[in-house]
């Protein structure tokens, strides 16, 4: 069978990396302002603005970084989650090679970083458990140090632009799925994807489509295939571009998982696929004929993101918005725990031909901080291939929910894993699964709960009118 579409490989997807300061010619580049920021445990971007020429100078220090208040994790709103304090900080340590120029800021530039302790720890270690962006880069050295894998991954970045988010939210442009009357020249919204799409390339991102999705106001934005940890980064950056681009013309965009009860959410799907560099092992397994055209690698993989989909959730789908957003035969990922071949009612879609799959996963949303998601999806991948898991279910081409008995029979699912139905349920998922928190670190499991359980009172206010405003006005 002839390829179809355009075949990435991990070493074609890396961006440019800096050895100093000096060679990211912020003088030259017309930078005057860079932005060093971080994403913390609830998705809430933050940033610190220092002139180019002090982000220079710190330059002369060891550990070139701001200092930032440990709490500044654990924090949504004012309210501080069990576990954290106000004693105590952090070195963001800044990452050169995450740099970015950030055209809907004219004269900024932004960086991300790694969260470390100011001192060693007594194990000699500065990296907190805590950092996202340090969790996933973990994962990624785990997975290419004990079993030869590497990753390359995207996000499908959907969102709504709203004119007015008070009294309620308003959308604009009622218009359908991939309509042109979406993209009607001088209007508001045309005018807003067009600057998106300029300020995403000229940051240096792929851009391989922006189209108009089903929701009153909704579109969706797609990326190229990075690094995880790039990825992240490259996810972060796009929804700050939206968000920014369509400030500037007096809307709203939001990430926010579900406005309508009688229309499609936003979705943050996640693609990634699976590199080995060790040869196959020799021999045929069992589980062969349930996906023949994936590698034993492969197989595993998968076997293992299902087996944990239950407890990622908790990362993955952290508000209770986002289990509106999650239906049976509504195309958002169906309610348990499933693959199937460009089925977009299972969770974990199958994409591509033998020799170049992919996977989608489609039970994430624009709530969900980007290094989370990746470092556990990655991490349950990861455990099904050092253990080597035998792949137990076979193509979904329809959802579990609508299977008969002989149906779910028939591709190995007698007994599906329901997934979550309430965020407080994934918790409880997450913080059961022992092999997961063993991948993750108990300490990150156990803090990120009590951050996600004050998130959830955060987000919820006496009517229902209201929570969904405070929900688009905060995602």
């Amino acid at each position: 069978m002839s390829q179809i579409g355009i075949l990435y490989k991990p070493e074609q997807a890396s961006k440019p990396k800096y050895a100093s300061v000096h060679d990211l010619q912020l003088e030259e580049r017309g930078i005057r302002y860079v932005r060093v920021q971080w994403v913390d445990l609830v998705n809430t971007v933050r940033f610190r603005i220092l002139p180019a020429s002090y982000f220079t100078r710190l330059f002369e220090t060891a550990r070139p970084g701001v200092c930032l208040s440990k709490v500044t994790l654990g924090l949504v709103g004012v309210n501080m989650a069990e576990g954290f304090s106000g004693t105590g900080e952090h070195l963001y340590v800044v990452d050169l090679n995450s740099f970015r120029l950030s055209p809907y800021a004219p004269g900024h530039a932004v960086l991300m970083g790694w969260f470390q302790e100011k001192t060693p720890l007594p194990n000699g270690s500065l990296a907190t458990p805590l950092c996202p962006r340090t969790l996933l880069k973990n994962i990624v050295n785990e997975a290419q140090t004990n079993a030869g894998l590497s990753f390359l991954a995207g996000f499908e970045s959907e969102f709504i632009l709203l004119s007015a988010t008070s009294p309620k939210p308003v959308t604009l442009n009622n218009a359908g799925w991939s309509c042109a009357a979406k993209f009607r020249t001088g209007t508001v919204e045309n005018t807003v994807l067009q600057e998106i799409a300029d300020n995403l390339q000229d940051a240096g991102l792929e851009l391989q489509m922006i189209h108009a999705e089903s929701a009153p106001g909704q579109f969706e934005v797609v990326t190229g295939p990075l690094s995880p940890l790039e990825a992240a980064d490259a996810v972060v950056h796009t929804r700050e571009t939206i968000y920014n681009v369509a400030s500037k013309y007096g809307l709203r965009a939001t990430f926010a998982p579900r406005l309508h009860a009688d229309n499609c959410g936003n979705g943050a799907h996640v693609h990634f696929s699976v590199h080995s560099s060790r040869p196959p092992t020799s021999g045929t397994r069992r589980d062969a004929a349930l996906a023949p055209t994936l590698t034993a690698t492969e197989r595993s993989f998968l076997q293992g993101i299902l087996e944990h989909l239950p407890a990622l959730c908790a990362l993955t789908l952290p508000t209770s918005a986002s289990y509106a957003r999650m239906a049976d035969g509504i195309w958002s990922g169906g309610t348990y725990s499933s693959w199937g071949l460009d089925n977009k009612d299972t969770p974990i879609r199958l994409c591509g031909s033998q020799g170049a799959h992919h996977f989608e996963m489609k039970t994430a949303d624009g709530t969900s901080n980007p290094y989370l998601v990746l470092a556990g999806t990655l991490a349950a991948g990861l455990r099904g291939v050092l253990t080597g898991a035998e792949l137990k279910s076979g193509d979904c081409a329809k959802p579990v929910a609508f299977m008969s008995e002989d149906e779910r029979k028939a591709v190995g699912l007698e007994n599906p894993l329901r997934l979550p139905r309430t965020v407080g349920d994934a918790r409880e998922r997450l913080q059961e699964d022992e092999q997961l928190r063993e991948m993750l670190g108990d300490e990150f499991v156990t803090k990120y709960v009590a951050v996600n359980k004050v998130l959830e009172k955060f987000l919820k206010l006496p009517s229902e009118e209201e929570t969904i405003t405070h929900l688009v006005e905060y995602y």
